[in-house]
């Protein structure tokens, strides 16, 4: 049984995807809430296996509540449900480790299999958004942008970092040492002047350096 929570604050909308995420046999709703002020002890007791979060709720926006739920455990899935398709917000939610971005003009047709995907380990993205991604990922760097002398090495731990894996998990990916992982990434704030890990991701992201 996958359990997932909701949080959303429209009280229709939410009703209307509890019923809909039910509909599947293996799907169980352990949570549904208008907003995200106590997310942290929510998802603690709660448990879920994924978390389908709006952006724009009251008292606490959805981007801060996908840094607090991986800081409870990388390991519940966060999908993000918004009508928000900028890219401030769209790397915001990436940076802080969410793990799909659907927009909710999509959802009535992609809902259940962005659930199914995120489960399974992918990425879900609804296609216009998916399509900006890979825009600005392709596009040329330019001649004068740093490159803050981050090796390759660096630059897979960033992005290991960046889709939420833990110290141990980038250390059996990496066929290294938990130890090694820590000087990395040492290294890494040093070069790119910043003091933890999701700023180390958002600049990187933003400097497009992974």
């Amino acid at each position: 049984m996958t359990t997932i929570a909701i949080y959303e604050d429209n009280d229709d909308l939410r009703a209307l995807l509890k019923l809909l995420i039910e509909s599947v046999p293996d799907f169980s709703v352990v949570g549904a809430y208008s907003n995200g002020q106590r997310v942290m002890e929510q998802v603690r007791q709660d448990k879920p296996n994924v978390v389908l979060m709006d952006i724009d709720m009251p008292g606490r926006s959805g981007i801060d509540c996908v840094r607090l739920i991986k800081e409870v455990s990388v390991d519940i899935a966060v999908l993000m449900h918004t009508v928000f398709e900028d890219d401030d917000r769209l790397f915001a939610c990436l940076s802080n480790g969410a793990d799909g971005y659907l927009l909710k003009k999509d959802s009535s047709t992609q809902l259940l299999n962005a659930l199914h995907e995120v489960i399974d380990g992918g990425g879900p993205m609804s296609p216009g958004i998916a399509r900006r991604v890979l825009k600005t990922f392709q596009q040329a760097p330019q001649p004068n942008r740093p490159t803050y002398a981050i090796t390759e090495r660096e630059r897979q731990i960033l992005k290991w970092l960046a889709q939420g894996y833990t110290y141990r998990m980038i250390a059996i990916h990496g066929t290294i040492s938990v130890e090694t992982v820590r000087r990395h990434l040492k290294n890494i704030y040093h070069k790119l002047h910043v003091q933890c890990g999701t700023e180390a991701v958002a600049k990187a992201i933003s400097e497009r350096i992974i």
